[in-house]
């Protein structure tokens, strides 16, 4: 029989290393491909957990305003009975009903911002003694990272006027602010980018008790 005028033959050495080096490269671009969908994957998760870290620390610090309680101690120089609020532009600290370890009794906050840094708060019990000094001692943890706090504090005139202002000294006014405003900025952001501003209006729902009997002790 006579052989057949078109031979069947293999692939040459180049043709198997031009598939190889298609396949590859195929190969890089798919990983690179998945490699950036995993990426954005994880960015988007861990935004994501971020903004629900920070959305649950405002939601904790807005109960806690609004359980804040008229706690009063007794000044050591004149005997008489002091409301504990100390609220000033960049600082403040009070006492409320509200626990964030679901602990039982009144306790001690401490909202504070440190340069460069974020949000602060120090916890302590609030005992009957002034609860300053504790919460001075507390360990202070980051609460919200990236923000500076900026607050002020809803009052009413003797015109029945409501405004803002920006200390509250219970102490001396012998009651809770009506409401508290806290201003989050971020640290980075421009004079001009409102969108990095976060606004929380809590109103401290025992303002019924307005003024507190200094040599008694007494709530109104």
């Amino acid at each position: 029989m006579k052989r057949s005028k078109h031979c069947h033959r293999g692939f040459t050495l180049l043709e198997i290393l031009i598939a190889l080096s298609l396949t590859a490269m195929l190969l890089s671009m798919l990983t690179a491909g998945v490699y950036g969908v995993v990426r954005d994957w994880d960015n988007n998760a861990e935004g994501l957990e971020r903004t629900l870290d920070q959305s649950t620390a405002l939601l904790q610090l807005e109960r806690a305003l609004q359980g804040a309680f008229p706690h009063s101690v007794r000044n050591l120089d004149t005997l008489g009975r002091e409301v504990y609020f100390d609220g000033r532009s960049d600082e403040l600290a009070w006492v409320s009903t509200v626990s964030p370890q679901r602990n039982p009794g009144l306790t001690a906050w401490r909202l504070v911002t440190v340069d460069d840094e974020g949000v602060y708060l120090q916890l302590a019990p609030a005992l009957s003694d002034h609860p300053g000094q504790r919460l001075l001692d507390a360990e202070p943890v980051l609460l919200i990272s990236g923000y500076q706090a900026e607050f002020s504090y809803l009052f009413e005139d003797l015109e029945f006027e409501r405004r803002w202002r920006d200390e509250w000294d219970g102490a001396l006014l012998q009651s809770l602010p009506m409401a508290v405003h806290i201003r989050l900025t971020r640290i980075d952001s421009r004079a001009d980018d409102s969108g990095d501003v976060i606004d929380v209006i809590a109103p401290i729902l025992s303002t019924q008790h307005r003024t507190i009997q200094p040599t008694q002790g007494t709530l109104q």
